[in-house]
């Protein structure tokens, strides 16, 4: 593909639907184990989105996320659909997205009662920020609505689990608004979603449009009115989103004076302007005061790239014994660096493209170490440079 995508997700054939309308041209693309996305751009821009469909329950979204990350390599992963709202403030119609996202099943039985133990994954700071400013514009919902008063975006926590809620007097119902009781919304999908994000390094949003109360409710005339404008209502806010996300990756590949690289004008420089001041710095020229830097890809062989990659196990190896990687994450992290070990001594473009994929899988598994982030970032264009 000539870029990186959005990656849209939705659990149902109508989130399916309200979001393809939207899409000019969608063609279809078949993944090597059979699932399905159909790829297209968003009418009147240039925004590429490869929309597909999860079915319900975390663990085929996980699966399906999965599938999408490693095959598009995307600029985000947009989780979009309906939910129910949790408290009588969240109106129907209103979106909501998620700032962070439990996965409440999880937890632990005690004498004394169940106690919550659950995982949670936050929101990528650059687009809540993004969909914060765009909540603000409030341009973003379709002019013709079936109902009344503008939708409103909601930013707050999304409760996801295994099973469908819909009471309010339930034990499950009064233990889940006990100990998630700063969670607006409660569905089945968003948990999968944001693991496979996070074990990918791909950045992932969930957003939801209110269709019920899940409050004993859910199967009245009322929800089946309001599902299919929740429905149309998170995919306007996730389409807005998705084309502003596309257009900063356009501009983060353009030099910020307009002009693309040549070779009397180096890519990149360092202009030492202080005076009595030094520069420590591995560069290919300095003239004056500028020390220009080489950017142009150097080529290296399967050899050189295997060596560079079992040089970063010895990394891997130190700060597990400092530390800094816990036996699970090292353990995972030593299994995924084989994998790209096994793909980078191929030769081809396809055999390239599966080691990319494992390092960035990787790099999602040492986010909080910097120096391992900053090694995997020079192995991945290493290794893209050879696709």
């Amino acid at each position: 593909m000539s870029k990186a995508p959005v990656v849209i997700l939705t659990a149902l054939n109508l989130e399916y639907q309200a979001v393809r309308q939207k899409l000019a041209s969608p063609q279809m693309h078949r993944h090597e184990r059979g699932t399905r996305f159909e790829v297209g751009t968003v009418q009147g821009t240039t925004c590429c989105v490869a929309l597909g469909l999860t079915s319900k329950g975390n663990h085929s979204a996980a699966v399906i996320a999965e599938r999408a990350i490693q095959e598009f390599s995307p600029v985000a992963v947009l989780f979009v659909g309906v939910a129910g709202a949790l408290w009588d403030a969240t109106r129907l119609g209103d979106v909501v997205m998620a700032s962070h996202v439990y996965a409440y099943h999880g937890g632990t039985s005690e004498d004394d009662g169940l106690k919550a133990r659950p995982r949670a994954w936050e929101a990528p700071h650059g687009i809540s920020q993004l969909a914060s400013h765009l909540a603000r514009l409030n341009d973003w919902a379709d002019s013709a609505s079936g109902h009344e008063g503008a939708p409103r975006v909601r930013f707050g926590a999304v409760a996801a689990g295994e099973v469908v809620q819909n009471s309010r007097i339930s034990a499950e119902a009064k233990w889940i608004r006990q100990h998630y009781n700063d969670a607006l919304a409660i569905e089945m999908e968003a948990a999968g979603v944001a693991q496979a994000g996070h074990l990918s390094g791909a950045p992932v949003a969930i957003i939801r449009g209110i269709s019920d109360r899940a409050d004993g409710t859910k199967n009245s005339t009322d929800d089946r009115n309001w599902q299919p404008q929740a429905a149309a209502n998170a995919a306007a806010f996730a389409i807005r989103l998705a084309v502003e996300l596309a257009a900063e990756q356009e501009e983060a590949a353009v030099p910020r004076d307009g002009r693309a690289p040549s070779a009397d004008r180096p890519g990149r420089h360092v202009s030492n302007t202080a005076h009595n001041s030094t520069v420590g710095i591995m560069a290919g020229s300095v003239t004056g005061s500028r020390v220009h830097m080489n950017t142009a890809p150097q080529e290296s062989s399967p050899m050189d790239l295997i060596a560079t990659l079992n040089g970063f196990r010895g990394s891997l190896r130190r700060h597990h014994a400092e530390g800094a990687l816990d036996q699970d994450t090292y353990r995972e992290a030593l299994a995924d660096l084989d994998s790209a070990l096994r793909s980078a001594g191929g030769n081809t473009p396809d055999s390239s493209k599966r080691a990319t994929m494992t390092l960035r899988r990787l790099r999602g598994l040492v986010v909080e170490c910097p120096a391992l982030m900053a090694e995997l970032a020079h192995l991945i264009t290493t290794v893209g440079d050879r696709a």
